[in-house]
């Protein structure tokens, strides 16, 4: 009954239906009075508040919350700790009776040692809503959780323990001990791992920023192959959020999102979608089958996305230089800049039009306005400001527009916002070279001309653009040394 109560739960749409539910059920145990106050809850939360907080009058809501407040102690310890943890989900009065009684309850069964892993997790949550990361109680849940042995827990109470410390409980490095030890036992788990618990347990290990535990992400993206079909919208984002992260990806999964993203491109969420070409863009993955079912998707769905979506749309082509569909998709760009201009943040749109001219679309519509006082004064106020990295930004947007689009006579960019070289410590405008590729002709120019002295590497030119290699030659043809200055007739 308990199962299928639950999924009847899942199926409702709106507060009105669970209560309809409610009223429809016979004997209602414990955990599906709590489920169904849960649900409310992720059907009402907003934030840090409900979006109605009109439902906890509703007499169904009364009904329960009485229900449960009169039978406190005879709750199981899985229903006390669900309950408590709902009531802090629909963010009850934490002095109301009904929520004192569960928390004495709570703290009665905490003293007595009886809860289990999963039930430790859950009350952890609830006691971290109501009274942050330094309570005594959390400390206390925190004791039994880490005198149990992880290579001892089931996969859901692995999955549990990760859920609860990503929280915010093991903030600053605390409780490393034990997360390292989930890590080892996570590695050998992982083929057994559903969808849920691998996008789970990769998302905390993003939050928590656990880059000592690559040997985990590696297995997790293997096992992440078999799922990629069956992910939820949200897990999915997880996953490639988390690879992302930890700049890991494998051939295997390439593959399987290859063949899964053009079923998805026009059902799935926009965040999603938008995660995918993101994940393309910054792995360097130049996926044709990819970004052109993407690309057809926009042109058609375009108007549902955000203006942060739009702009990470097109920052992947423009960093894999790949413009697919390129009328349709430019068009509708335009489109939207003209309607939604000004509900851009000015770094989000200025990256969207710099990595359009990436390839070889020249917004001269809009930069008259990005070159604009106006603007500049506005991108100096927002993030990061003016830092040089914005600088280079949009000095090669405007020389771009120069070179390109010689009848351009709008406002130019003032001298003191542009920059003498796109070669940046820590990262550059320009792509690197691939240090193999770059090995490859350095060797082999100095065994054509007999030393290293005769070409120079990462050379500025005066258009602010560094040549990966040059050559100087004298009128009648001979390689110079590349430290000479005269007699240089071409180079």
């Amino acid at each position: 009954e308990e199962d299928a109560f639950q999924q009847r739960l899942q199926g409702c749409s709106s507060s009105r239906q669970v209560f309809t539910l409610l009223r429809s059920a016979g004997i209602m145990s414990d955990m599906m009075a709590a489920a169904a106050l849960h649900r409310v809850a992720d059907l009402e939360q907003a934030g840090n508040c409900l979006r109605d907080p009109g439902v906890l009058e509703k007499e169904t809501v009364r009904a329960l919350c009485f229900q449960l407040e009169q039978e406190s102690r005879r709750l199981t310890d899985a229903g006390l700790v669900s309950a408590l943890l709902a009531c802090t989900r629909l963010f009850l009065d934490p002095w109301s009776t009904l929520m004192v009684r569960l928390v004495s309850e709570s703290q009665e069964r905490l003293d007595r040692g009886v809860m289990t892993v999963e039930q430790l997790c859950t009350l952890g949550l609830a006691v971290m809503a109501m009274e942050g990361p330094d309570c005594m109680m959390l400390e206390q849940v925190m004791e039994q959780i880490q005198q149990q042995e992880p290579a001892q827990w089931s996969l859901p109470e692995l999955v549990a323990v990760y859920r609860f410390l990503q929280s915010g409980v093991a903030g600053n490095g605390k409780y490393q001990d034990l997360l390292n030890a989930m890590h080892t036992y996570a590695v050998t788990a992982s083929s057994r791992m559903n969808p849920a618990a691998v996008s789970g347990i990769l998302t905390t290990l993003v939050t928590l920023n656990q880059i000592q535990a690559m040997p985990l992400v590696i297995n997790l993206c293997k096992q992440a192959v078999r799922h990629v079909p069956h992910f939820s919208d949200e897990e999915l984002s997880g996953v490639l959020g988390a690879l992302m992260h930890f700049g890991h990806s494998d051939h295997y999964f390439v593959d399987a999102m290859e063949k899964y993203v053009p079923t998805m491109t026009f059902t799935s969420h926009p965040e999603t979608v938008t995660k995918v070409i993101q994940f393309f863009g910054r792995r360097n993955i130049l996926s044709p089958t990819v970004l052109d079912a993407i690309a057809e998707s926009f042109v058609y769905r375009a108007d549902e996305y955000s203006t942060s979506q739009v702009a990470r749309h097109i920052m992947a082509l423009g960093k894999l230089g790949y413009p697919p569909n390129a009328g349709a998709v430019f068009r509708k760009v335009e489109n939207i800049l003209h309607s939604r201009f000004s509900n851009f943040q000015p770094q989000t749109l200025l990256n969207l039009l710099h990595s359009c001219t990436l390839v070889e679309r020249f917004p001269v519509n809009f930069v008259s306005k990005v070159f604009g006082s106006y603007f500049l004064q506005q991108l100096q106020e927002h993030g990061s400001g003016l830092d040089r990295s914005v600088l280079a930004q949009l000095t090669q947007l405007y020389m771009t527009v120069k070179l390109e689009c010689p009848f351009y006579e709008g406002p130019r960019l003032p001298h003191k916002y542009q920059v003498k070289s796109f070669l940046l410590p820590g990262r550059s405008l320009e792509t690197p070279v691939d240090p193999h590729l770059y090995n490859s002709v350095k060797n082999g120019l100095v065994n054509l001309l007999g030393a290293r002295s005769y070409f120079g590497s990462k050379v500025l030119t005066s258009n602010c653009y560094t040549l990966d290699v040059e050559i100087k030659l004298d009128e009648e043809g001979f390689v110079l040394p590349a430290s000479h200055v005269d007699e240089v007739y071409k180079r």
